[in-house]
């Protein structure tokens, strides 16, 4: 994700929260350095592929990359913090009224 979109998300984000909230500010500004962490060990693996060669000595072994473990560590925390970020409620528009064929009312599906 290039910069201009992580501020981006970061107005997205900073409108459905209470700004007062400082905590709430902070959680935001974590979670968008979680997503700009993130696409740092993409790039990296991008780079470097999925897998690395190490070499030790005569012995030559191959295991996964660094930042794959890095990765699943950023995303448990970035779930962990937007779970406790407190979004303000949408309101939701009041639903529409059931449609009718012919003036009776639709039957719904049996399924």
């Amino acid at each position: 994700m290039k910069k201009d979109r992580f501020e981006e998300l970061k107005k997205q984000l900073l409108a459905r929260i209470d700004t007062k909230d400082l905590l709430e500010v902070k959680k935001v500004n974590d979670l968008i350095r979680l997503h700009e962490l993130d696409a740092e060990c993409d790039k990296v693996i991008d780079r470097d592929g999925v897998s690395i060669v190490i070499e030790n000595g005569s012995q030559k072994f191959i295991k996964s990359h660094p930042s794959m473990n890095e990765k699943m560590k950023i995303n448990a925390q970035k779930i962990a913090l937007e779970k406790s970020i407190k979004f303000k409620l949408k309101t939701m528009p009041a639903p529409a009224a059931p449609s009718t064929v012919e003036g009776k009312p639709k039957r719904g599906s049996l399924i």
